[in-house]
């Protein structure tokens, strides 16, 4: 890690680590309302704490971490495209997903982030 970790890096960290937690929380309150949905709610918890170590380890400048979720944003980036042409109701929804996947995908691969990671 070189230098102090810069903001863009920091944002797509804060952003994951939340999203994480409301997966977490999103899975305890399926088992909590018991409507048979155990499977679902222990795989939310599950990738909610995938997705929480995976942004410590970005805030971290983990190297490994940021491949993770760059993997994921390209990801997102192909589904929100194929969403566009399949599902052209979703098209905003899917604009939206597929600049924020850009943008993340920006913030982790800049100059300064891209110091940062190095170390």
């Amino acid at each position: 890690m070189a230098g102090p970790r810069p903001g863009g890096v920091t944002l797509v960290a804060v952003l994951a680590w939340i999203s994480g937690a409301l997966q977490i929380l999103t899975g305890i309150l399926i088992l909590i309302a018991g409507e048979g949905g155990t499977t679902v709610a222990w795989v939310a918890i599950i990738i909610g704490v995938i997705t929480i170590i995976v942004s410590l380890g970005l805030f971290r400048g983990n190297n490994a971490a940021r491949i993770i979720v760059a993997i994921i944003f390209v990801l997102n980036l192909l589904s929100a495209i194929f969403t566009m042409f399949l599902s052209p109701a979703q098209l905003w929804s899917a604009l939206i997903a597929a600049v924020l996947a850009i943008v993340g995908l920006v913030l982790l691969f800049s100059q300064r982030a891209n110091e940062f990671f190095r170390g």
